[in-house]
């Protein structure tokens, strides 16, 4: 045992082996360090638009396409919105136009109801009666007369002479109808009889 410890060669080799395992012992925690340095020093993964819907790629082609996308659906939801209010506009303009269009037949009704006018077909016929309620008592005239409209009352008054409208008028204002005495009506046919007369006169 003694010439083995004494040996140099053995000496030799454990020195060397020693030595070895040394220098890996502190090469082994060299490296180590190195690689935590290194992997501290790596930039950290960039989370990219598109992988949390599956897609294991990104390019600049499709960030490209992704951003004239968007701008292109911000163009269409700015032109919708301007079509709405052209559309709300229009509509507007149409019911004005409606109500316009309205209030001009309210206007030609209102003319044409309170301005008579006899036409040369229903003149010889209109005559004819005037004729014939003038040689009736005013009472038997009022009775006739209010089953009639007020239009055709109004032309057969209008060829009528006023010494027997007068009369028949009177006769109304006593005589009783269905809202009460036939006054108003008299009234209203006095004030039509007055603008036919009228519409004659400057025409």
């Amino acid at each position: 045992m003694n010439k083995l410890l004494t040996n140099p060669s053995l000496i030799a080799v454990l020195g060397v082996l020693s030595g070895t395992a040394v220098g890996l012992g502190w090469f082994w925690r060299a490296a180590n360090v190195l690689v935590e340095h290194a992997r501290a020093s790596l930039p950290a993964p960039v989370e990219v638009e598109g992988k949390s819907q599956g897609w294991d790629f990104w390019t600049i082609e499709i960030d490209g396409l992704s951003s004239e996308l968007k701008e292109e659906r911000a163009r269409l939801r700015s032109q919708a919105e301007s079509l709405n209010q052209r559309a709300a506009r229009l509509a507007s303009e149409q019911q004005e136009l409606a109500k316009v269009r309205r209030d001009i037949e309210a206007m030609r009704a209102e003319i044409n109801r309170k301005v008579i006018e006899i036409t040369a077909d229903e003149s010889r016929n209109l005559k004819s009666l005037a004729q014939t309620y003038s040689s009736l008592t005013p009472k038997a005239a009022v009775a006739i007369l209010r089953e009639m409209d007020d239009t055709t009352v109004v032309k057969i008054l209008s060829l009528m002479k006023s010494d027997s409208v007068g009369p028949i008028f009177e006769e109304m204002a006593k005589t009783s109808g269905p809202d009460g005495l036939l006054a108003k009506r008299a009234a209203a046919l006095s004030e039509k009889l007055r603008l036919m007369k009228a519409s004659k006169a400057t025409s």
